[in-house]
């Protein structure tokens, strides 16, 4: 039996052992947790999710080691748990911004190391995550944790060193989305419409074309033209978005989301 350790269970470290568990991925392996919250290790017990009391029991019981903390508390973690770290543990950062290269300098030179960039839907089982590894994690390895990833959602491999630059791909962007999203919503209450009925046809709009973007095999820019009839409502609105540059808007958004990565991995 494989164990895998969870140093964290805030929602995004549950979301992922709840995903392990109620899948068959879940009667072949051993979970363990800690957290100083104990009052979230206990909300895990009925997913077969053994409560430790120290980073340093997860260590010694677990060959995989998920770090599902804030970046900004990542390195006293590391430090805590650098005199347990052996060449066989892999460690999982889903910390934004934490490179391997820094887990290395605060535990083992030769440690094995998966970076993972999820999002928040994968608390419904609707995640998307961007995986990475260093030369020294096996196939089979990477493996255990790229399927633990797919059972939550969909998972795609990607260069180490794009691993800042995706974070506003899939990490930040449900934010960007709700944002956008409330746009549309406040304007349908401002003329009156119910906000209940317009957050509903909206958001079925953004899950139909999301589908339309990965089941119709049009491109993007086909898309558009699909629902821009020459001299309609659609090119109207369509024109002002233009004027905006909402384009390059969201190319600012993603770069300034990118460098700020960049500032916490130093």
């Amino acid at each position: 039996m494989t164990n895998i350790g969870f140093i964290g269970a805030g929602n995004m470290g549950s979301a992922i052992m709840k995903g392990i568990s109620s899948n068959s991925l879940g009667k072949n392996v051993g979970l363990y947790a800690f957290d100083p919250f104990t009052e979230k290790l206990k909300a895990l017990e009925s997913f077969n999710v053994k409560g430790c009391t120290s980073e340093k029991e997860i260590m010694e019981n677990c060959k995989y080691v998920f770090l599902a903390v804030k970046p900004q508390i990542i390195e006293g973690v590391l430090e805590t748990i650098a005199p347990y770290t052996t060449k066989d543990t892999v460690i999982i950062s889903i910390a934004a911004g934490i490179g391997d290269e820094f887990i290395a300098k605060k535990t083992i030179p030769n440690v094995k190391v998966i970076l993972v960039m999820p999002n928040t839907p994968l608390l419904l089982g609707e995640g998307a995550s961007a995986l990475s590894r260093n030369d020294k994690v096996s196939d089979e390895e990477f493996d255990v944790v790229l399927n633990i990833f797919k059972i939550c959602g969909k998972a795609a491999v990607i260069s180490k060193d794009k691993m800042k630059e995706i974070i506003a791909i899939n990490g930040s962007s449900p934010a960007f989305i709700y944002l956008f999203a409330k746009g549309f919503i406040d304007y349908a209450e401002s003329v009156g419409i119910d906000r209940a009925a317009a957050e509903e046809l909206f958001t079925q709009s953004l899950i139909g074309s999301a589908k339309m973007i990965t089941d119709s095999g049009n491109t993007i820019d086909e898309l558009i033209k699909m629902v821009s009839s020459p001299g309609g409502t659609t090119l109207a609105g369509l024109d002002r978005l233009y004027e905006g540059n909402l384009t390059d808007v969201v190319k600012n958004c993603c770069e300034s989301c990118t460098k700020r990565a960049y500032e916490l991995s130093k």
